[in-house]
């Protein structure tokens, strides 16, 4: 069973997914480099829609511009439901708000076709910082205001908005310093460099359980089974702050109907096939399955919210 529910899920119309076939090898574009958790993601869904389309469903990795150029390639492809993207928080709902020049509009020239995953994320600390919990780190920051330094994964991702919508519901002053990806941001963690990032559960897991660092704060809605011992943010008195990152699928705008219906009918199979439920999580993300209308709404949403947080804390990329 799945963790939780963020959207209902019910499958495509029979009818008009049958209606559709793809006739050659379909591409899932990851916008990022591989070995994250949006690539492994993505490998472990493609592989059971190929199977559910009589096609392969071959993952590129086409990374850069805090996963604009992926996105690109997909909102410029031919409309013909034979390539797909695994798109993420920051690239679907951030990034127009953040690039003042971006070549694509997401929401225009992208097509919901389900979601795929949810990764919830945790505020970890080094152990030499002279903090036991998180109403201690706050008191240390408002001691301290723009003294302590919290990294990220780059400009606009979820582990820097994430931290963001945290700052600013408890009312510090933190300084941002942005890394080309998770690995060395938790890297300068751990020696003590930054003092807090803000990150998906799964990558901090083994470092938490050695006490190379502490965790302070799960950000979903609940507890996460990976760390149920640490307390979200809402127990804690932020529920404001409460922020899960997550991947979907899209295509490109403009692909017939029926494709689109039977693509998602793959998409949502796969995610409920017991091997997908069960290797996901292993990495460390939920599967989580919708309808492409659902999902249209929720990308609607998510945009207003962290529009929002952009703005407030002033999130800026020339």
């Amino acid at each position: 069973m799945l963790r939780r529910t963020l959207l209902a899920s019910s499958l495509a119309p029979p009818a008009l997914a049958q209606s559709w076939a793809p006739t050659r090898p379909i591409r899932m574009i990851v916008p990022f480099v591989a070995g994250g958790s949006t690539d492994v993601a993505a490998r472990i869904i493609a592989e059971q829609m190929s199977e559910r389309l009589g096609q392969p469903v071959i993952v590129e990795n086409r990374g850069g511009s805090g996963g604009n150029i992926g996105g690109e390639m997909v909102a410029r492809a031919t409309p013909d439901g034979h390539t797909l993207l695994m798109g993420v928080t920051g690239l679907l709902s951030t990034n127009a708000h953040i690039y003042r020049n971006m070549s694509f509009s997401p929401a225009r020239d992208l097509a919901p076709v389900g979601m795929a995953y949810t990764s919830d994320m945790v505020i970890v600390v080094p152990p030499s910082l002279p903090v036991r919990d998180l109403a201690e780190f706050v008191a240390l920051a408002k001691a301290r205001p723009g003294a302590l330094s919290f990294g990220s994964s780059g400009h606009g991702a979820s582990t820097h908005t994430a931290a963001e919508l945290f700052r600013l519901a408890a009312g510090i002053e933190l300084l941002h310093v942005p890394y080309r990806g998770s690995g060395g941001a938790l890297a300068d963690l751990m020696s003590g460099t930054i003092q807090m990032m803000l990150v998906q559960i799964a990558a901090t897991v083994g470092a938490v359980r050695e006490q190379r660092l502490r965790a302070l704060a799960a950000t979903g809605p609940q507890r996460h089974p990976l760390m149920p011992d640490v307390p979200t943010l809402a127990e804690q008195g932020y529920p404001q702050a409460t922020a899960t990152s997550w991947g979907a699928v899209m295509t490109t705008t403009g692909v017939p109907p029926a494709a689109i219906a039977r693509l998602s009918e793959a998409l949502q199979g796969a995610l409920v096939a017991p091997i997908v439920i069960q290797r996901m999580t292993s990495a460390g993300v939920d599967p989580q399955a919708s309808t492409p209308a659902e999902l249209a709404a929720f990308l609607q949403a998510e945009s207003d919210k962290w529009g929002r947080v952009v703005r407030e804390a002033r999130i800026t990329v020339e």
